[in-house]
């Protein structure tokens, strides 16, 4: 699509004009603004400008799809009008934090750090279910454990609660490199933070109220100061607030320390005066607040369990559209940490089931063929405890669902509390998340489980057939009466037309002369092909650049799909746009919102204008570089809007082998 001025002007006066962008940038698909005032914003005006492909706010920015190879040209000619000054990502994103409330900030802080250490957590997680499904008393035998019956398994048992318990032992170690990482200091002194909280000459958490009732905690005396010589094994606040005074001493000291002696003074320096700041006030004031958070939180669930389980089952789902559920990763650590165990994470498990089974009952209701493969797949991601792709793609769609969903999840809470139904780790959500519960409360479990399958599924598909039949007699009865085209909305959310007047249609010699070349185009990566719907980013998700297909990787490589020319070389390697001999162009874009990266933890073994042959390496990127960052790795394969020789394209999804499953079929005019 050519580019006009005019349409550049429109989308500057759209956002509010010059004076109301205070930064803007621009990645390989969209402009993105940290506007003063986003209520200045006119969405009519973009919607019908274009240029734009869509439009949508995250996280204090205002994002404006343009697409790939045309995004760079209008940010250039958008600059020249405005006479601003070019930002960067950072830049960008720094000024739209500002624009984020305290408490948005601080939920976006806490999910910054805790989800780089996820893996960790769940993996430790599932391990743990595995000892407990060997240690666990009545699960095969009455009153038995597996080991007890089976002695030769105990210390296979016992090496598996080892290796599992590492993760939770050494946890402030953990936390200790995500926050220092994210506060802007150096990862290895963080780490070293953690550690130093859990050194084993400490008494550790674990044993300090037994210590306490026996009178034999140990102390350190600073000159008549008695300090207790605890460690902080399961603890999150203590090692947060070290780690962010650790970060911003060590940006302190680099600042003002000479280069020659840097070594010398600013990392012992630095760990001597956060690590001596840990033990006497910063450890001892965080320890009695967590405890006073957690106490807090029994006391509620000891009280009113019924009223917690309503709430916090039923609403869960919400917290997930705000991403404050994020903040209650750090609950359930505290709580497993101090208590054994947590109330919280079984009813986040069985609101992930229930998301899904409505998601999958809307395949008894939509009638669009790929909105139901969207609502089958996003349910399987739902059981297996990652709920976006469902909440998201269908359910917050089409609204009844997701209500439904909370409903189901809302009566399984009122259960599992009711019952005291705990997690002894964090582990799996969805239908796994068996795994992580005392084994003496499965059964219970199990038909909290029966409840959110049965629940959501049934309403969902009650009131969506209703809805559909009350729509269908509308819009008969609509088009009986006027006796003219009419158009209703049909439960897919598709518009369909019912027309008295004859259609209009081509006839078989038209549809002859009209020939249609095919193009197949493979898959540049090995890995699980899905719907655009499942991608986490509405300009990919919506599809407002263009259709396509998505890639769950794998591997670590891109090939190239087809013989081609590289079209254009993203700056930051995450991304790049390929041309056909017949001219069709496709983008092959290496995760979500990897743009932020610049280029760490990708290898990009092409240049722009070069030649490329099908299954010739195109990149290569870091997998454990981009997961770290807290960033998806699914990579979109999109055909661009605006090229004028596709007439459609088909999708195809399931396990792809790079070039040699296709994932699209390109039909191009003749």
């Amino acid at each position: 699509m050519a580019m006009d001025k005019k349409q550049v002007e429109e989308i500057v006066r759209a956002v509010g004009g010059k004076d109301n962008i205070e930064a803007a940038t621009h990645c390989v698909t969209r402009l993105r603004f940290a506007l003063y005032d986003e209520s200045k914003v006119d969405t009519e005006s973009l919607e019908q400008n274009d240029l734009v492909k869509g439009q949508f706010s995250s996280q204090g920015q205002f994002q404006v799809v343009i697409g790939p190879g045309l995004v760079d040209k209008v940010y250039d000619e958008m600059i020249q009008i405005t006479g601003g000054e070019r930002a960067s990502k950072d830049d960008v994103k720094a000024v739209a934090g500002k624009k984020q409330n305290p408490i948005q900030r601080a939920i976006k802080t806490l999910s910054d750090i805790f989800i780089p250490i996820l893996p960790a957590i769940i993996t430790a997680g599932l391990l743990l279910g595995i000892n407990n499904i060997l240690t666990g008393p009545g699960i095969f035998f009455d009153g038995k454990s597996l080991v007890d019956v089976y002695p030769a398994w105990k210390d296979l048992a016992s090496i598996i609660n080892t290796i599992a318990s590492t993760a939770f032992t050494f946890l402030p170690a953990l936390i200790g490199w995500s926050a220092v990482t994210r506060f802007g200091g150096s990862p290895l002194l963080g780490i070293v933070l953690g550690l130093i909280l859990v050194h084993p000459d400490l008494l550790s958490a674990y044993g300090y109220a037994n210590a306490v009732n026996e009178g034999t905690v140990p102390t350190w005396n600073l000159f008549g100061w008695h300090i207790e010589k605890i460690g902080y094994q399961g603890q999150v606040l203590p090692v947060l607030v070290s780690a962010y005074l650790l970060a911003k001493l060590e940006i302190f000291l680099n600042k003002r320390v000479h280069d020659s002696i840097k070594l010398l003074v600013v990392a012992p320096v630095t760990l001597l005066i956060t690590g001596f700041l840990a033990f006497t006030i910063i450890g001892p004031v965080t320890f009695a607040i967590a405890n006073g958070i957690t106490s807090g939180l029994i006391y509620i669930y000891d009280s009113y369990a019924a009223l917690g389980g309503l709430i916090y089952g039923g609403l869960y789902a919400l917290l997930v559209i705000t991403g404050m559920h994020h903040t209650f990763l750090a609950v359930d650590v505290q709580l497993i940490g101090s208590q054994g165990g947590t109330f919280l994470w079984p009813m986040l498990a069985l609101s992930n089931i229930a998301q899904g089974s409505a998601a999958l009952a809307m395949m008894l209701v939509l009638r669009e063929k790929k909105m139901r493969g969207l609502a089958a797949t996003s349910s399987v991601s739902a059981f297996l405890g990652v709920t976006e792709p469902a909440i998201f793609g269908v359910n917050i769609r089409y609204r009844y669902p997701f209500i439904f969903g909370m409903v189901g999840s809302a009566i399984g809470g009122v259960l599992l509390t009711m019952n005291n139904v705990q997690a002894t780790s964090i582990g799996v959500g969805g239908v796994p998340g068996f795994l992580s519960i005392f084994p003496n409360k499965w059964g219970v479990f199990f038909i909290g489980m029966a409840i959110v399958l049965v629940v959501p599924f049934v309403l969902t598909v009650i009131f969506g057939r209703a809805k559909l039949r009350k729509e269908d007699r509308n819009a008969d009865q609509a088009t009986v009466a006027g006796g003219h085209t009419t158009s209703a909305k049909s439960a897919s959310g598709t518009t369909t037309t019912n027309a008295v007047a004859e259609p209009r249609t081509r006839s078989a010699a038209q549809v002859a002369d009209e020939p249609v070349n095919t193009l197949e185009i493979m898959a540049p990566l090995t890995g699980t092909a899905v719907p655009l719907e499942q991608v986490p980013d509405p300009a990919f998700a919506e599809k407002q650049m263009g259709e396509g297909v998505a890639i769950e990787p794998s591997g670590n490589q891109v090939v190239a799909p087809f013989d081609a020319q590289v079209a254009h070389v993203i700056k930051s390697k995450h991304a790049v746009i390929l041309e056909h001999a017949s001219g069709l162009q496709i983008l092959i874009h290496v995760g979500i919102n990897t743009v932020s990266l610049k280029g760490e933890g990708f290898n990009m073994h092409v240049e722009t204008g070069e030649k490329v042959r099908a299954g010739q390496t195109l990149l290569e990127f870091d997998r454990k570089v981009i997961e770290a960052a807290g960033y998806p790795l699914i990579t979109p394969i999109i055909i661009p809007d605006g090229q004028d020789m596709v007439d459609r394209v088909e999708v195809t999804t399931g396990d792809v082998t790079s070039n040699q499953n296709g994932v699209l079929k390109v039909h191009l005019k003749g």
